[in-house]
């Protein structure tokens, strides 16, 4: 197989119609690391939105159960990813995602700022520390994938191209990123759970490398002191190094899917997608609440 392959397949697609074939092969083929990295930022920043933060942390999963709750998280995405929407295992994820959901008064703007990050941030990432840049039929296709997913956890109002989730995005962190003491904290125990990942006397300076790469919206939100310039541009120029030795690598042969990842540390002996999230106890926690008018509760099938 020659070091293009995949993208030549890509390319004699339908970036619509074979949406979720094109970003399967994207995910698991061509970028399995950086969309993973790529993915836990999209998240992480949606934290620095005092919404999203003060709920998170009111729930206690991201600051008491941090590895369960990043493990549920990306397993169930993942598990849309591999076997797709109609899929039962497919269905069984996004229905445990739009249970977990509607539990909570998540208004639709937050809801569709959250699906915006995971169409951006991975592009973003990609083009700037991947092996190669995302070709057009890969942001096209991306985009379609998570509008699908957007319908399917029944979000109205949905970006129809990659540049509206771009401007959407832009937009939504200007008017609505903000310093929240709730929202630091999860942070901090998001970036404590990524440190632990590594021998202990690495976490300094894991920790520092993590903030060169956030850019400084990002920072000022979470009150965080910027690394010096020094630091982030030898942490970010490594990151791109690493992205040109992959480029000279043989492609991959076989597909890696985030259920793979050695970060997943909480399920050695497997798991049932049904099993996956957390299921809320009415009355504890801001749960349950119903979303106002309901259109980002339910499933569409």
């Amino acid at each position: 197989m020659k070091r293009f392959e995949q993208l030549d397949r890509i390319r004699r697609l339908d970036p619509v119609a074979d949406a979720p074939e094109i970003y399967r092969i994207s995910v698991a083929y061509e970028f399995p690391w950086d969309y993973t990295r790529a993915l836990e930022l999209a998240l992480y920043r949606t934290y620095a939105v005092p919404s999203i933060g003060r709920l998170l942390a009111r729930t206690a999963e991201l600051t008491e159960r941090t590895q369960k709750r990043y493990d549920d998280t990306v397993l169930l995405l993942d598990t849309v990813v591999e076997h797709g929407f109609a899929a039962e295992q497919g269905r069984t994820a996004i229905r445990r995602i739009n249970q977990m959901h509607r539990s909570y008064d998540i208004s639709d703007d937050d809801m569709r700022y959250v699906l915006s990050t995971f169409v951006v941030m991975p592009r973003r990432w990609i083009d700037a520390y991947g092996w190669r840049r995302l070709s057009r039929h890969e942001i096209v296709a991306t985009t379609e994938y998570y509008r699908t997913l957007g319908r399917h956890m029944g979000i109205p109002d949905i970006p129809r191209t990659y540049e509206e989730f771009e401007a959407l995005l832009d937009s939504y962190e200007e008017a609505h990123f903000g310093w929240d003491e709730e929202a630091r904290r999860v942070s901090d125990a998001t970036l404590g759970l990524m440190a632990s990942w590594y021998p202990r006397p690495l976490a300094p300076l894991l920790r520092t490398a993590t903030l060169a790469l956030l850019d400084e919206p990002l920072l000022c939100a979470f009150r965080y002191p910027r690394p010096g310039a020094a630091t982030s541009a030898l942490v970010r120029r490594a990151v791109r190094t690493r992205g040109r030795l992959v480029r000279l690598l043989p492609p991959r042969r076989s597909p890696h899917f985030a259920r793979q990842n050695w970060e997943i540390k909480g399920y050695p002996n497997g798991y049932r997608v049904a099993d996956l999230g957390t299921r809320p106890v009415p009355g504890l926690r801001g749960c349950p609440v119903r979303h106002r008018d309901g259109s980002a509760a339910d499933p569409v099938e």
